[in-house]
């Protein structure tokens, strides 16, 4: 809460209260929750991936995907969830054209059935954000807006290629205050799953979220279906700053689902907000209820790889880097796993992960790139480590080569061969390369007599005529003797 001082005393001013709905796909599985149908549809033909069952075709009868149960279970366990002794799933009914049948298959934590998970947290910082519940259920279809987007095209295509497949529904209470505490929780929540392999998250659609969001005078709004972590910490800024307007103009906040316009970077009304009685659950008949016993669940956790928070407390003590740089690591699992296996193969491990936050992930972010997108190999990594550390290249170079490796995934050294750009450590050569310096500007060569951080900006003039490539420890030192005869 956040107070502040009236003429008759202190006012308290509520923060924001923001829930989140995530909604995760298990695509780590072979195939789909109820059906033989495989996951792997990204890139495939549309309803070509289905079967009745997907369909929702009259008389098909859902088998459950086990692989999918033991998945849950792990998500549980890491947030610290109470387990459900059983598996029940209810028909949550809706009409909608997504959804064959009219109905999904889902779990209702309500009278005869229950979630899988419940109540558990997950710290950010300092924060615990509680977990109200765990859900398995289905994915609908995928809409297609072929002449824009939901708002703006004519009519709307059916994709059943994702009817069926698994998803986590993971419930926060409202227990988040600001859009970036929505941010660290998606990315340590992102953080788990990837090392768990429930979920690759780089794969569109794989993690969206529905947000719920109120603020003080106001009923809670929906935000439905946000697709990207940064869409997410995006929609909160917008719709807490709508919504505070509009009670500031007198103006009613009524309760109701709205859309995201990523685009226009705006929430937008869809429809009136459901209930749960909207819904009309009841227990699937076609499932009948499943026992998880003590004996599953401990197997269940003695078979977890490491979780995160494990891995950067390892990775602190294995390699004596900073909890920072841990953190940014772990962050990303296929970035930590990069860096450790780049470590097996080069020992200097704190330059190593400085060039992999400052240069390698600085360079993935700004091109906008995924970590899967790289074709750097621990191999080439490595090797352009040692050429720096044995001299042969400068940390310029570095930065100028790990384009091309991430790129292209070339060799460093041929790249650094074929383009001239080994370290240039002949004396003569940088003797008169110096002596062009100071005669161009005899004023910074009279002032570093004087002042020794001059030198700094004398080696700078040496690099830019060499392009980098003189050696900076002998350019210093032969700066330094050059100056004395001054």
């Amino acid at each position: 809460m956040i107070y502040y001082r009236m003429h008759l005393g202190y006012r308290v001013i509520k923060m924001p209260k923001i829930g989140l709905e995530v909604h995760v796909h298990l695509n780590s599985l072979k195939t789909k929750l109820f059906c033989s149908c495989p996951t792997d549809y990204v890139g495939k033909e549309p309803n070509t991936v289905v079967c009745p069952v997907c369909l929702g075709l009259p008389g098909a009868i859902p088998v459950l995907n086990e692989e999918a149960l033991k998945k849950a279970i792990m998500v549980a366990i890491a947030l610290n969830c109470e387990i459900a002794p059983y598996l029940i799933f209810s028909r949550k009914h809706y009409f909608y054209p997504d959804m064959a049948k009219n109905y999904q298959i889902s779990q209702y934590d309500g009278p005869g059935s229950m979630a899988i998970a419940k109540a558990g947290y997950l710290n950010i910082g300092n924060k615990k954000v509680r977990i109200r519940r765990i859900n398995i259920e289905e994915d609908p279809a995928k809409s297609v807006y072929p002449s824009g987007s939901m708002l703006t095209s004519k009519y709307t295509l059916l994709d059943y290629n994702r009817s069926g497949i698994g998803l986590l529904e993971i419930v926060t209470e409202p227990d988040i205050e600001q859009p970036k505490e929505a941010r660290e929780f998606l990315n340590k929540l992102r953080s788990i799953l990837e090392h768990l392999d429930v979920c690759n998250c780089e794969i569109e659609g794989s993690m969206r979220a529905d947000v719920n969001i109120s603020v003080e005078g106001g009923e809670r709004v929906e935000v439905k279906n946000v697709g990207s972590i940064r869409d997410v910490e995006d929609a909160i800024k917008y719709e807490v700053a709508r919504q505070k307007a509009a009670i500031a103009q007198g103006l009613k906040v009524t309760r109701e689902t709205r859309h995201w316009d990523a685009e226009r970077k705006v929430t937008v009304p869809i429809r009136l907000k459901e209930s749960e009685e909207d819904y009309r659950y009841f227990p699937d008949p076609d499932l009948p209820p499943y026992q998880i016993t003590e004996d599953y669940i401990r197997k269940v956790k003695e078979s977890m790889p490491e979780l995160p928070d494990a891995r950067m407390k390892r990775i602190v003590e294995m390699y004596g880097i900073t909890e920072y740089d841990a953190e940014v690591l772990v962050s990303d699992k296929a970035l930590a796993d990069l860096f450790e296996r780049t470590a097996k193969l080069y020992n200097n491990y704190k330059k190593l992960v400085n060039v992999i936050i400052n240069d390698y992930l600085r360079w993935i972010n700004d091109k906008n790139l995924r970590i899967s997108d790289s074709k750097a190999t621990p191999e080439a990594l490595a090797e352009l480590m040692n050429m720096m550390d044995k001299g042969i290249i400068s940390i310029k170079i570095l930065k100028e080569v790990l384009p091309q490796i991430i790129l292209e995934g070339k060799n460093p050294r041929e790249i650094i061969e074929k383009e001239k750009l080994n370290v240039i450590s002949d004396k003569d050569y940088l003797e008169k390369i110096i002596d062009e310096v100071l005669e161009e500007d005899k004023d910074a060569a009279l002032a570093a007599k004087k002042d020794p951080k001059v030198i700094n900006y004398l080696v700078g003039k040496v690099m830019k005529k060499t392009r980098g490539k003189a050696d900076p420890y002998l350019t210093n030192q032969l700066l330094k003797e050059k100056l004395q005869n001054i």
